[in-house]
C-alpha cells in the first residue's frame, strides 16, 4: 500500500513539474529576397500567463511575442519568463535565402567586430563616466526589450578631435589666422598656370568638397539634432574649426610628396607622403605598411561610401517625389552609371571640370532657401540661439547630459567633413602649386564650408521651425525635408534634385580616390586605372539596384578607420609641415612667393 501511495505521489509530482515548464514553439518568416525584414513569433505552452519576452533585438518591446525587421542569417535570442519566474531561453536563426541576404548576413558579424573597435568608448571602459542614460526623475531610460539606454565616446571620434586639437594647437590656431589667405589662393589671386599639377586651387578645393558635401549635411545633421538637441550645434561647429587644421596638414603633405609622370599624371595623397615621409626618417617600413593599409581601407570606402550608398540614396530620394521611378533602380543606376563614366573617364580634369560648376551652384542653392528659412522664423532668432547655447552646456538628462549632447554635435562634425580621414589629400595632391604649403590653405575651407557652413545652416533651419521635435518615425531626410516644406511646400523636389546632385558629385570624387589607392597598390598604368573605372561603374547600378544594410555599415567603417594609419602620419611628420609653414609664410610676406605678389595680411609672423 505504501509502495502504491508513492508511486502515485511521484506520478502528481511529475504532472505539476511538467505543467510547468514552459516549451516555446517558433514561427520562422522571410517575407521577400529584401534584406532586414525576417520575422519571429513565439508560442508559449505551459506556465502561467502573462509572459514577457526579452529580445536581444532592442526595439522588440517586452510583451510582444514578435519580432520583426530582423537580419536574416544572424542569431536571435529571446528569453521568455512567467507569472511565477519560471523562464526558458532560446535562439533562432532566420535562413537568408536571396544573394544580397546571404551576403548582408555574413557582412554584418565583420561589421560588428570593426564596430567594436572603432566605437569602444574607453572613457566608460575606465569608469570615468556612466554610459546609462537617464531621466529627470534619475530612473534608467529603457530600450523597448528592457536594456538600459547608453551614450558613448567613440574611439574613432576622440582619435579625429585630438588630432584636430594637436593640429590646432601646433601650426598655432592657422584655421584662424590662415583664413583670409585661404580665401585670396582659392579665388584665384595666386594662380600659377606654368605649376606643375592638373587642376586650379578654386578647382581641387571644389573637388574635394563634392566629396564631403552630401546627404550626411542635410540627413546626419537632422538625426544630430533630433538625438543631442539645438545643443549639438555648438559642438559640430567647434569640431568644423579643428578638422579645419587636419586638413591644411594632410593636404600640405599631399602635395610636398607627390609624384608627377611624365604624361602629366599626379599621383599624390597619404599613399605618398606616408612611404616617402617615413622613409626620410627611417621608418620606411611602418610606412608602406600604413600606405597599404590606408590604401585598401580608401578603394573599399570609394565603392561603398562614395559609390553604392550615393547611387542609392539618390534614387531613393528621387522615387520619393517622383512614383514613377518606383521599382527601377537598376536602370536609374545605369542612367547613373552613364553620366559619372562620361566624367571620371576623362580623369582628374574632367572631374575638376565638373565639380567646380556643380558644387558652388548647388551649395548656393541650398543656402539661399536655408536662409529664406530662417529669415521666415527670424522672431524665433535669440530663442534658437539660447537653446544651442543652453543645450550645449546645460542639456537636459534626455539628451545623455553633456556628454551626449557633445558627441552628437562632435561626431556628426567629424563624419561630415572627413578632416583627417585623408581623402582629400588625394585631390589637392594634383593643384598646380609649386608650393606645398599653399595648398593646405585652400583645403582648410573645406571643413568651414562643410561643416560650419552648410551642416550649421540645416541645423539652424530645423531648430527655427522646430521639426526637430517629435520627430519621431521620421528618417534624417524626411526631418529636413520636413523643415524646409513648412516654409516652402514644393522644397522636397528641390531637396531630391540636390540629393541627386551632390550624390553624382561625391561620386565622381572618390573614383579618383579609390582609383589613386588601387593604383598605388596594382601599379600606375592607364589599365589598372581603366579597370578600375569600369568596376567602379558597375558598382554605381549594383547600389541603386539593392538594399544595402551591413554592406554600407561596412563601407562606412572603412572610410573612418582611414584616419588611423594616416593621423599617425601626421602625428610624425607635424614638426616638418609647420617649419615648412614658418618658412612660406616669412616668404609670403616677404613677397618672394609669387611673381605678382599682392599684400598680405593672411598670418601673423610666427613667434
Amino acid at each position: 500500500m505504501r509502495n502504491k501511495f508513492l508511486s502515485l505521489l511521484l506520478t502528481l509530482t511529475s504532472f505539476t513539474v511538467f505543467s510547468q515548464e514552459l516549451t516555446l514553439k517558433e514561427t520562422l518568416d522571410n517575407p521577400s529576397k529584401v534584406i532586414n525584414d525576417a520575422r519571429i513569433e513565439i508560442r508559449v505552452e505551459g506556465g502561467q500567463e502573462p509572459y514577457t519576452y526579452k529580445w536581444s533585438n532592442p526595439s522588440t518591446p517586452l510583451k510582444s511575442n514578435t519580432a520583426s525587421g530582423l537580419t536574416e542569417g544572424i542569431p536571435y535570442t529571446v528569453t521568455v519568463t512567467d507569472a511565477n519566474g519560471l523562464s526558458v531561453t532560446k535562439k533562432y536563426e532566420v535562413p537568408a535565402q536571396s544573394i544580397t541576404e546571404v551576403f548582408n548576413g555574413t557582412t554584418q558579424p565583420i561589421v560588428d567586430a570593426i564596430g567594436s573597435v572603432l566605437f569602444w568608448d574607453p572613457f566608460a571602459a575606465i569608469g570615468i563616466y556612466d554610459p546609462v542614460m537617464h531621466d529627470d526623475s534619475g530612473a534608467p531610460l529603457l530600450h523597448p526589450n528592457g536594456d538600459p539606454r547608453t551614450i558613448s565616446v567613440p574611439f574613432i571620434v576622440i582619435w579625429l578631435i585630438i588630432g584636430g586639437l594637436f593640429f590646432t594647437l601646433r601650426m598655432k590656431f592657422i584655421n584662424i589666422r590662415g583664413f583670409k589667405h585661404a580665401i585670396q589662393l582659392a579665388r584665384g589671386h595666386y594662380d600659377e598656370s606654368e605649376a606643375p599639377g592638373q587642376v586650379t586651387h578654386f578647382q581641387a578645393l571644389a573637388t574635394a568638397v563634392s566629396g564631403t558635401v552630401g546627404l550626411g549635411n542635410i540627413a546626419g545633421v537632422a538625426i544630430a539634432i533630433a538625438v543631442g538637441g539645438p545643443g549639438a550645434t555648438f559642438w559640430m561647429i567647434l569640431a568644423g574649426f579643428l578638422g579645419m587644421s587636419s586638413k591644411f596638414v594632410e593636404c600640405s603633405l599631399g602635395v610636398k610628396y607627390r609624384e608627377i609622370h611624365a604624361d602629366g599624371r599626379v599621383f599624390g595623397g597619404p599613399m605618398s607622403y606616408l612611404v616617402k615621409g617615413l622613409k626620410a626618417r627611417g621608418k620606411e617600413k611602418f610606412g608602406k605598411v600604413l600606405a597599404v593599409v590606408f590604401a585598401v581601407l580608401c578603394i573599399g570606402a570609394s565603392f561603398g561610401s562614395g559609390n553604392m550608398f550615393q547611387s542609392n540614396q539618390a534614387f531613393d530620394q528621387l522615387q520619393g517625389q517622383f512614383p514613377v521611378l518606383e521599382g527601377n533602380g537598376f536602370w536609374f543606376g545605369v542612367i547613373m552609371a552613364i553620366l559619372v563614366g562620361a566624367v571620371i573617364l576623362g580623369g582628374i580634369k574632367s572631374i575638376a571640370k565638373v565639380t567646380e560648376k556643380i558644387v558652388p551652384f548647388m551649395a548656393s542653392v541650398y543656402v539661399f532657401f536655408a536662409l529664406v528659412v530662417i529669415f521666415m522664423h527670424i522672431s524665433h532668432l535669440g530663442s534658437a540661439f539660447t537653446e544651442i547655447f543652453d543645450g550645449a552646456f546645460d542639456p537636459g538628462a534626455l539628451k545623455g547630459g553633456i556628454i551626449g549632447v557633445l558627441i552628437q554635435g562632435f561626431r556628426r562634425g567629424t563624419f561630415s567633413n572627413e578632416a583627417g580621414v585623408g581623402s582629400a589629400a588625394i585631390a589637392h595632391s594634383a593643384a598646380k602649386t609649386k608650393h606645398p604649403v599653399s595648398e593646405g590653405f585652400v583645403a582648410l575651407l573645406e571643413p568651414f564650408i562643410d561643416t560650419v557652413v552648410v551642416c550649421t545652416l540645416t541645423a539652424l533651419v530645423l531648430i527655427f521651425t522646430g521639426a526637430y521635435q517629435g520627430a519621431e518615425g521620421l528618417g534624417g531626410a524626411q526631418l529636413t525635408s520636413a523643415a524646409f516644406g513648412s516654409v516652402i511646400s514644393w522644397f522636397p523636389y528641390v531637396l531630391a534634385l540636390a540629393v541627386f546632385l551632390f550624390a553624382f558629385s561625391t561620386a565622381i570624387s572618390w573614383s579618383y580616390y579609390g582609383m589613386r589607392a588601387a593604383t598605388f597598390l596594382f601599379g600606375k598604368s592607364k589599365r589598372v586605372e581603366f579597370i578600375y573605372k569600369i568596376l567602379f561603374l558597375m558598382f554605381v547600378v549594383l547600389g541603386a539596384s539593392i538594399s544595402l544594410g551591413a554592406v554600407l555599415e561596412f563601407s562606412d567603417m572603412m572610410l573612418l578607420a582611414m584616419a588611423l594609419p594616416n593621423i599617425i602620419g601626421l602625428y610624425i611628420m607635424s614638426g616638418e609641415v609647420r617649419e615648412d609653414l614658418k618658412e612660406y609664410v616669412r616668404k609670403l610676406n616677404a613677397n618672394e612667393l609669387f611673381r605678382k605678389p599682392k599684400p598680405v595680411k593672411a598670418a601673423n609672423k610666427e613667434g
